[in-house]
């Protein structure tokens, strides 16, 4: 008995589309991975921070709980695509396209993870120890303003890698 698609036999076929399938996990696994990550940024950003800085009692502790709350989530999810990731570069052999500008937006989600990865796990808890050690040093405002922009700028060239590795994956090419 022949297979439908390919003409070949049932049994061949299915020995690769059982090979693949564990690409189509880990791509099921990255692409929800990077929806709650990046997902979580779009809501803090739009949502939580410019209810903060303009609310006006316990901002600060609405602000806290959040993070506190969604902190461990963003970790864990940069833990899934960094693995996702690598596994799939490395099942398909795709580390060739490290060494060409027309696959630049594998190195945008690189950079962007690693950007991300540095921050939840090295820069947040640095930040936090200092914020203990010296409560008032920073006007609350001032620090929400900054944490807004630098909010904004993240999700801008999240979106921006997004588009480029849907659009990049499927073939199109920005580069000429």
């Amino acid at each position: 008995m022949s297979c439908y698609f390919s003409g070949r036999p049932a049994e061949t076929n299915s020995k690769a589309m059982l090979a693949m399938y564990d690409i189509a996990v880990a791509r099921a696994i990255h692409v929800f991975a990077i929806v709650v990550w990046i997902g979580g940024v779009a809501m803090v950003t739009t949502v939580i921070l410019p209810i903060v800085r303009r609310g006006e009692k316990d901002r600060l502790a609405l602000l806290e709980a959040v993070e506190r709350r969604f902190i461990w989530q963003a970790r864990i999810a940069t833990l899934l695509v960094a693995a996702s990731g690598f596994y799939m570069v490395d099942r398909l052999d795709l580390w060739d396209r490290f060494r060409t500008i027309e696959f630049w937006w594998m190195h945008a989600m690189v950079l962007l993870w690693l950007i991300f990865t540095l921050i939840l796990f090295i820069g947040e808890p640095l930040i936090k120890r200092r914020r203990s050690a010296r409560p008032t040093q920073v006007a609350p405002d001032a620090r929400l303003i900054r944490m807004e922009w630098f909010h904004w700028a993240l999700l801008v060239l999240s979106a921006i890698t997004i588009l480029a590795a849907v659009t990049g994956s499927q073939g199109m090419s920005l580069i000429p």
